[in-house]
């Protein structure tokens, strides 16, 4: 399995289990809030916002918290929110793409550079890193939907490059220009869906020792819990694990 894969396929147990659910569902609210302030506050004529709510129903957000997520975009019209990205190198040099939402850029960028170096690597400049990744989008289905087979078929009908099945999800990969319409042909069989994302899936892996996955882990969840950081992605592999 790819480390991308197994990287999402851990993501995904851990946040089903996550007892910082508190701190999960405000990170959704977050997105909600900003993508229903930047758009349309239709779900239907906004993709980020559609979408946004997909990945908070699929954390089991109840539907007052993203209704108040959406009310709150209009309360807070005077909080400007930027998207930043970050680039740099974790333990073992694996490559390391940060995805931001914050309201005080200054704070984020001292709190993201501490923990990179924390673990021993640097943070780098734009482009450092992502030159090591392909953006695609990213379309995500729980196992229980459709079997291995059917869901590889149906990808490939519906414009899909690839689809990767593991324990937990089926994650379908397309051009990100495309996702919109691969997941409209989606909806025609399938009803539920866990996210419909732009990621970054790394083009070439770093393999991580089975003695040192732990920090590597570490490393990557302890930036996932600053409150600023929405995503993160890494070239990762679970060598031997």
């Amino acid at each position: 399995m790819s480390g991308h894969s197994k990287w999402a396929s851990i993501k995904h147990s851990k946040g089903k289990a996550d007892k910082q659910r508190s701190k999960v569902f405000s990170k959704l609210s977050k997105e909600i809030s900003v993508a229903a302030k930047l758009g349309d506050k239709d779900p239907a004529m906004n993709p980020r916002l559609r979408s946004a709510i997909q990945a908070a129903k699929s954390a089991n957000m109840p539907k007052d918290n993203i209704e108040r997520a959406i009310a709150k975009s209009s309360a807070n019209s005077e909080t400007n929110y930027e998207n930043l990205r970050y680039e740099g190198f974790g333990p073992d040099k694996i490559a390391v793409i940060v995805e931001a939402l914050t309201d005080n850029k200054n704070r984020t960028a001292s709190n993201v550079r501490s923990i990179f170096v924390k673990s021993g690597g640097n943070l780098g400049t734009q482009g450092s890193a992502s030159h090591n990744f392909n953006q695609l989008g990213i379309i995500k289905i729980d196992k229980k939907e459709i079997s291995d087979e059917q869901i590889f078929e149906l990808a490939i009908e519906s414009g899909a490059d690839e689809c990767i099945s593991n324990d937990e999800f089926h994650e379908i990969q397309c051009p990100m220009s495309e996702i919109y319409n691969v997941k409209k042909n989606l909806e025609k069989t399938i009803a539920n869906f866990i996210s419909t994302e732009i990621e970054w899936v790394p083009l070439n892996s770093v393999d991580v020792e089975k003695d040192k996955v732990e920090a590597a882990v570490e490393f990557l969840e302890t930036l996932e819990d600053d409150d600023d950081v929405q995503s993160v992605y890494s070239n990762i592999n679970f060598k031997n694990s």
